[in-house]
């Protein structure tokens, strides 16, 4: 049963971050004409640097520049899109729909399932699935991304895609900023 701890409980380390090659399949699914917030991102991640890199507008927020994502909201944006803390995702599901904006958010995609998260989803939930798992990188690994992952992510969203289920070849790359 030790095997299956870490997969079934929320880690204690919530700072992994996303790849660059994750952020691409939603990025063509969001207007270039909307303004984006990234409220669980830092400058540097692969969210805001590949949305700027597309020439959309980013706001983007972080705990630790005192922009707690359960008290600020930007003034002026049109969609969420980001990579939360896994550990807390009924939380931010809750706010999210609280928000009333489209949002695509990147969880387990075993999120599907839990008590909270239905009444939320009976709202409407849309999702971008891949064919692998995403290797996130670690604080003390940011060159390359982990190569395997024990549990499958995917796009949470609502309001972002053409329908309700969509499913994608996810193409792997190494860092474009090298």
């Amino acid at each position: 049963m030790a095997g299956i701890k870490g997969y079934l409980e929320a880690s204690d380390n919530d700072e992994m971050y996303s790849p660059y090659y994750c952020v691409d399949p939603i990025i063509k699914y969001i207007p270039k004409n909307k303004k984006i917030w990234c409220p669980f991102d830092k400058e540097w991640s692969a969210f805001v640097q590949s949305f700027k890199r597309g020439g959309y507008t980013v706001t983007r927020s972080h705990i630790d520049d005192g922009q707690d994502f359960f008290e600020y909201e930007p003034d002026d944006y049109d969609v969420i899109v980001s990579n939360p803390p896994f550990s807390i995702k009924d939380k931010i599901l809750e706010r999210l729909y609280e928000l009333n904006k489209p949002f695509a958010v990147l969880l387990p995609t075993n999120s599907l399932q839990g008590k909270k998260r239905y009444e939320l989803f009976k709202q409407g939930i849309q999702l971008l699935c891949f064919d692998s798992r995403i290797g996130f990188h670690y604080p003390d690994c940011m060159d390359v991304p982990k190569s395997w992952n024990s549990f499958s992510s995917s796009y949470f969203c609502r309001d972002v895609l053409p329908r309700d289920l969509i499913i994608e070849k996810l193409e792997k790359y190494d860092c474009p900023l090298k």
